[in-house]
């Protein structure tokens, strides 16, 4: 995982722009965004992880996940 320089920094992703599934949920869409945020509630220290941005087929709002939940289609 990258070293993040502020809370959003975007990370490269060999998926970005192309067809996608969120195994978690089972929605399919395009790979939008590989984001490395600051996942821990609020008072916590600080936990860092890659979440993906899929938007669905379809359009629609886009569904936020650990890319590890990411998958070719």
């Amino acid at each position: 995982m990258a070293t993040p320089r502020d809370a959003h920094t975007e990370v490269p992703h060999a998926l970005l722009r192309r067809s996608v599934r969120d195994i978690a949920s089972g929605t399919e869409g395009t790979l939008m965004a590989v984001l490395v945020e600051n996942t821990a509630a609020v008072g916590l220290p600080k936990r860092w992880a890659e979440i993906a941005y899929v938007r669905p087929v379809g359009g629609g709002r886009e569904l936020s996940t650990a890319v590890a939940n990411i998958e070719a289609v």
